[in-house]
């Protein structure tokens, strides 16, 4: 099995070192320093409880040196996928799997889901269908990222916490690449349950995403200060309401409230959320498919969203200031 990873930096690079140290065929694209780096060195995985692991894996910034592949593992910010479709047509084959672990609403979001939006290309997530054209829906199978991870250095990953990969396909079936992609992975010491109901999973962590990585940017408060504090609680709260009457308007269920979602955060701790950190590492921030893909599905559905409006207002302007977005 060939399985590339398109953008090895924390999470891609988390995953690349654990399947390294399989039978799988593994290889990355990656660029600058920490290419060089893992070109050089490897890659080196820090887990806690474990002595740190180097593993050599083919890099390269060239899609072309690595050729068509079983899996291409999409693990780039949202926003930066359609901008290197092109890039990434070497490694697509006649049977090459697409496999889309980017936070937010899925650009494939309408493919194969039934109802009256079949078919609906989402602006917000890919402007000019440059993913449904360029790679093409059929190809896609969805995947909800959980762990955490940091680039340390360039070359080094730090894993902090979780391991599960949940896969399923967009029509909800349990198919074969599926399942041979859950297998390898479990093969590598990640947990990756092939789900028939992938959408509830974007969701429950989209909840989250939609609301407290904004308030966290806008106020710089960690995932404990503004899950407790009852104005900004209230905020996400609102937030979240809104995007849930959206969701099970397109017939998803949520497997807990609102106010345990919030709690659950705050059981996170002291965290810094990654649109905060991107604000503070200007880097541009993840906006569009965390934030304006609800609001583009409220319009969609005859929602309104004036919660989720008034604090996306906010978080582009701050984005714009910072020359972020």
């Amino acid at each position: 099995m060939k399985i590339c990873i398109f953008g090895a930096g924390a999470i891609g690079g988390y995953v690349a070192a654990k399947l390294a140290q399989t039978d799988v065929d593994v290889s990355v694209v990656a660029r600058g320093p920490h290419l060089a780096a893992v070109q050089e060195k490897g890659l080196t995985l820090f887990e806690d409880g474990r002595d740190p692991i180097n593993v050599t894996i083919r890099a390269s910034d060239n899609a072309a040196d690595l050729g068509p592949q079983d899996y291409v593992f999409i693990t780039l910010k949202a926003h930066s996928v359609p901008a290197v479709v092109d890039t990434m047509q070497p490694l697509i084959g006649d049977e090459t799997t697409i496999v889309s672990g980017v936070n937010g609403v899925p650009w494939w979001y309408f493919h194969k889901q039934g109802g009256p939006f079949e078919g609906t290309r989402l602006a917000s997530v890919d402007p000019g269908d440059a993913q449904w054209n360029g790679f093409g829906p059929d190809r896609v199978l969805g995947c909800v990222v959980y762990p955490a991870a940091e680039v340390i250095a360039p070359g080094s990953i730090k894993h902090v916490e979780g391991n599960r990969f949940s896969l399923g396909e967009p029509d909800g079936s349990k198919s074969d690449r599926a399942a041979n992609l859950s297998v390898a992975l479990s093969t590598a010491g990640l947990r990756a349950p092939v789900r028939a109901r992938i959408r509830d999973e974007i969701w429950l962590k989209l909840w989250g995403n939609l609301s407290f990585n904004p308030i966290s940017a806008l106020t710089h408060s960690t995932l404990d200060v503004l899950c407790t504090d009852m104005g900004t609680r209230s905020v996400a709260r609102g937030m979240m309401l809104e995007a849930q009457e959206i969701a099970e308007k397109l017939g998803v269920r949520f497997p807990i409230d609102v106010e345990k979602r919030i709690d659950g955060g705050a059981a996170v701790g002291a965290h810094k959320t990654s649109m905060w950190q991107d604000l503070e590492l200007h880097r541009p921030m993840e906006i569009d498919a965390l934030v304006t893909s609800v609001q583009e599905l409220g319009r969609l559905t005859g929602i309104a969203t004036p919660t989720i409006d008034t604090v996306a207002s906010l978080i582009k302007q701050r984005a714009k200031v910072a020359g972020l977005y």
